[in-house]
């Protein structure tokens, strides 16, 4: 349960950067009313308890939670949502996942073809980049909820399949079907984590100069901007001294 995190440097910035998001607590409200359709007790609801453990780690307030929950269980929204994946390539030939939860398939489309074309990317076939990636779940806290050992038992004892510690912080990733286990778990022990979610870890990264970076960052904004982005994953790897010009 060791060894380099290829994808740690730009998903911290992206975990400060949601943090700051007003539209998150939307998004993972949605989150909450689909999966609740399936079922209210998170205990036989595994997305549920998902999501749950997604509101909390973001610290959306308990009745907003409940409110959520509600609306799918008993049937009030009656929105169909879909789940969809988008596949491409942004400048320097780096790799993206969109993952997207719509009522509106054209729609969403459209807005995703849109946003990869303005900022010199280029939406792909499906399959075309996914074989690069695989889904994980991903919890982090900041370096002081913990040493590095304790971390590291807890997760370990928890079922995590890799635990990283360092300076900026802990970063526990899981297989996705024991998230919502290992982060309940965590948080009994540490508390909410400073970020936790599910996403696509890259198998390989591509490293890429100052101005590619900057494009691909953009990119990746203007993509999670849209109320049906769920999130937007990359091979992208951000050299220190290229993050330190970036202000990142």
């Amino acid at each position: 349960m060791s060894g380099h995190s290829k994808f740690k440097n730009i998903m911290h910035r992206k975990g400060a950067q949601d943090a700051k998001r007003a539209k998150v607590f939307t998004k993972i409200g949605r989150e909450l009313t689909v999966a609740a359709k399936a079922g209210a007790d998170p205990e036989f609801n595994p997305a549920l308890r998902t999501a749950i453990a997604l509101a909390k780690s973001n610290n959306m307030p308990k009745d907003r939670i409940d409110r959520a929950i509600k609306r799918g269980a008993g049937g009030e929204d009656g929105t169909v949502y879909e789940e969809i994946s988008y596949e491409g390539y942004g400048p320097g030939g780096v790799a993206l996942i969109v993952d997207a939860l719509t009522d509106n398939r054209n729609r969403t489309a459209a807005e995703v073809r849109s946003t990869f074309a303005k900022h010199g990317g280029a939406l792909g076939e499906s399959g075309s980049v996914v074989f690069q990636f695989s889904k994980v779940g991903v919890i982090s806290y900041p370096a002081a909820a913990m040493d590095a050992d304790t971390m590291f038992e807890a997760a370990l004892e928890a079922g995590a399949e890799d635990v990283e510690s360092g300076e900026s912080g802990h970063e526990i990733t899981t297989a996705v079907e024991d998230f919502a286990a290992v982060s309940e778990a965590l948080q009994e022990k540490f508390g909410a984590p400073r970020r936790a979610g599910l996403t696509w870890q890259p198998q390989n990264t591509v490293e890429v100069d100052e101005e590619k970076a900057r494009k691909l960052i953009n990119l990746i904004d203007a993509l999670e901007d849209s109320d049906d982005v769920r999130s937007v994953a990359s091979n992208l790897e951000i050299s220190d001294d290229v993050m330190e010009k970036l202000g990142a």
